[in-house]
């Protein structure tokens, strides 16, 4: 879009601006990314956009108790979110206040057409930091008009697991690291890059600044604030190692919090660069070559880890998850094999490995954790398409809930060269 003449009325152009545009575009032209440059909108006070704009930000609160909730859940590939709005007569400040609600299971491929009906159970609620006022964002999980949970609704047996008197007593304690990619629209490459160029394996592009290293910084600031607003507990954000990919940490959360607050950080950022025109992949490895996958590596603690002595409860909680190795890999998401190559800070996805300070290894350990004989670990391998549910409560059920027999973890012991 572009204006021939320079106006006095001309002002950049606002992110709620931008699908309505985009729609316009001559799909003839090859397409530009947002960091080229810049779109003008003229302002008028009949204009369509100017008014569309007054309707987006218009405050209801004045007018009427009632508030729109989006009533958010997963779809049936586990990685896709869904979401659809509800007029509530007041406001709310717990899920327990919201009344059930139902979809149509058949068309999200998670009931047959003839029996479609999924029942949506509220289980926490979020500000909506895109409608604003009153307005929030409602965190479901699925099940069936009997009060079963359906197969892609992780979160039950989450919070079964984390409802364990063994695993409450130990308050555990996440850090998730999300990394995401952003990519060109039509084309899948990433955003700011030459369609088909190769940077190598050693780019600019871990937290680096410049017009040539940054790609999609506004979008990264957008989330962060967003998320903030929102009431997510996010605590950082950074570009990554690959062109286009960026990264945000949520936590210390305690528990399927957890898991809470980084399915309603994605929604958000799906509908971020839904409104900046921009493909935001989770895929661990969305660009095939010599560089970094994406991951979503997952800090966690537990109380007696954190207290003195925890270093040797990490080195137990190493030890039984290296004899569940392949029970954690099968469940840490889809295409990890692209990722898990031992390249790349990575560790082979067919061998079990920890070390204190070294990425390359399946779990790693602190140099302060060292240090202060407690801490935390950080497992390495869960790729950033991962279901968070399904993540942290088999990390608090393989080191809290289950118990190898003597014989296999004094072997596990040896091959992996802990003492416990």
């Amino acid at each position: 879009m572009r204006i021939t003449k320079a106006s006095p009325n001309a002002s950049p152009i606002t992110s709620n601006m931008w699908s309505s545009l985009l729609m316009k575009q001559n799909k003839k032209v090859a397409p530009t990314t947002s960091t080229k440059f810049r779109v003008m909108a003229v302002k008028s006070e009949n204009g369509t956009i100017n008014r569309m704009e007054d309707l987006l930000n218009l405050d209801i609160t004045p007018f009427t108790d009632k508030i729109i909730a989006e009533y958010i859940w997963i779809g049936g590939t586990g990685i896709d979110v869904r979401s659809k709005s509800r007029t509530i007569p007041r406001p709310v400040e717990d899920p327990s206040e919201l009344p059930k609600w139902n979809y149509d299971g058949s068309s999200t491929g998670q009931a047959p057409g003839d029996d479609s009906e999924v029942i949506l159970y509220p289980q926490a609620i979020f500000k909506d930091p895109f409608r604003g006022g009153n307005n929030i964002l409602v965190i479901c999980d699925s099940y069936t008009p009997q009060g079963e949970p359906i197969p892609t609704n992780k979160r039950h047996r989450a919070a079964e697991i984390f409802s364990n008197p063994k695993v409450k007593a130990e308050i555990p304690w996440y850090g998730i690291e999300q990394e995401y990619t952003l990519l060109q629209t039509n084309v899948k490459w990433p955003l700011g890059w030459p369609v088909g160029a190769y940077p190598g394996p050693q780019g600019p592009y871990y937290c680096g600044a410049g017009a040539d290293k940054s790609f999609g910084r506004d979008i990264s600031d957008a989330h962060y604030k967003a998320c903030l607003y929102a009431g997510i507990n996010i605590s950082g954000t950074n570009g990554e190692v690959m062109p286009g990919q960026w990264e945000y940490q949520v936590g210390p959360s305690v528990g399927i919090e957890a898991g809470d607050h980084i399915w309603a950080s994605r929604y958000i950022l799906e509908r971020i660069t839904e409104q900046a025109g921009v493909v935001l992949s989770l895929d661990p490895k969305p660009i095939e070559g010599d560089w970094n996958g994406a991951g979503c590596h997952t800090n966690y603690s537990t109380k007696s880890m954190r207290e003195e002595g925890g270093f040797e409860v990490i080195k137990k909680a190493i030890l039984n998850l290296s004899l569940r190795h392949k029970d954690h890999i099968s469940a840490y998401g889809e295409g990890n094999e692209r990722r898990l190559t031992g390249k790349h800070e990575t560790a082979s996805i067919n061998t079990f490995s920890w070390g204190v300070a070294n990425r390359g290894c399946s779990i790693r350990v602190g140099r302060d954790t060292e240090k202060n004989g407690k801490g935390y670990l950080e497992d390495r391998r869960p790729a950033s398409n991962m279901d968070p549910y399904v993540v942290t409560s088999l990390l608090a059920e393989t080191t809290l809930l289950w118990e190898p027999t003597l014989e296999a973890e004094a072997l596990a012991a040896q091959k992996i060269a802990l003492k416990v």
